[in-house]
């Protein structure tokens, strides 16, 4: 049974505005990158691929000599400077939380699951003991199949989408992270074999559903993630 959704305690709600905040500002110095990209396209000029410490030394360097460009750019790069430097010392402060709370440790332990994905579950979940069993989780966060019965069909659908998005959208970058670049361990073994079988999108979510799960038991039984031996969940 899936359980209702109570009121969250002051610090969950407390690392949810950090993480809100970060994640806006994230979302701003993307959409500055962009704009950039654009204006710069227009006049058929290609940033093209490049590491973000030297997007703008690119970005100078394609409208030098360009008066209009070097004015309409000056301003959006000074923003993006801007908030690249609040985006840090928020980056800062979500570690130096992660660090400090037990829970977000012991989670951390498991390849994938990074500072904002476990502040992230730990303030989304707030009380393990909600859940009568972890498997429950998964339903909760929205990561299992939507279910269509009428008469004599049962036909099975996209995942609901029901509970956290934020939540949902961690696990499946945890889940993602764990694919392509994680440790060789069980729980990725598990993942690659669903992909064989379903297809590599299908096999994220279950991934990112069996991470909740097993995240869960992992806060209630207070272990640390075990990189060989499949827990019974």
């Amino acid at each position: 049974m899936v359980p209702p959704r109570p009121r969250k305690s002051a610090s969950a709600q407390a690392v949810q505005v950090i993480l809100s905040a970060r994640k806006v500002i994230q979302q701003n110095v993307i959409a500055l990158e962009i704009s950039l990209r654009g204006l710069l396209r227009n006049f058929g000029l290609k940033v093209g691929a490049i590491l973000r410490g030297r997007f703008e030394h690119r970005i100078r360097e394609l409208a030098d000599g360009n008066a209009m460009l070097e004015t309409a750019t000056a301003p959006m790069l000074r923003a993006r400077a801007s908030l690249r430097q609040e985006l840090a010392s928020l980056e800062r402060l979500v570690r130096q939380m992660a660090q400090d709370d037990s829970v977000c440790v012991r989670l951390m332990t498991m390849p994938g699951v990074g500072a904002v994905v476990a502040l992230t579950y730990r303030s989304a979940i707030d009380d393990p003991t909600r859940f009568t069993s972890s498997k429950n989780v998964g339903p909760w966060v929205g990561l299992t199949p939507s279910r269509n019965q009428s008469g004599e069909r049962d036909v099975l659908g996209g995942i609901t989408k029901a509970g956290d998005v934020s939540l949902r959208r961690a696990l499946c970058q945890a889940a993602t992270v764990m694919m392509n670049r994680g440790r060789g361990t069980w729980l990725r073994s598990w993942g690659a074999q669903v992909a064989k079988r379903r297809g590599r999108k299908k096999a994220m979510v279950a991934l990112a559903r069996r991470i909740s799960v097993i995240l869960h038991r992992m806060w209630v039984d207070g272990t640390a993630f075990q990189m060989e031996a499949a827990p019974t969940t």
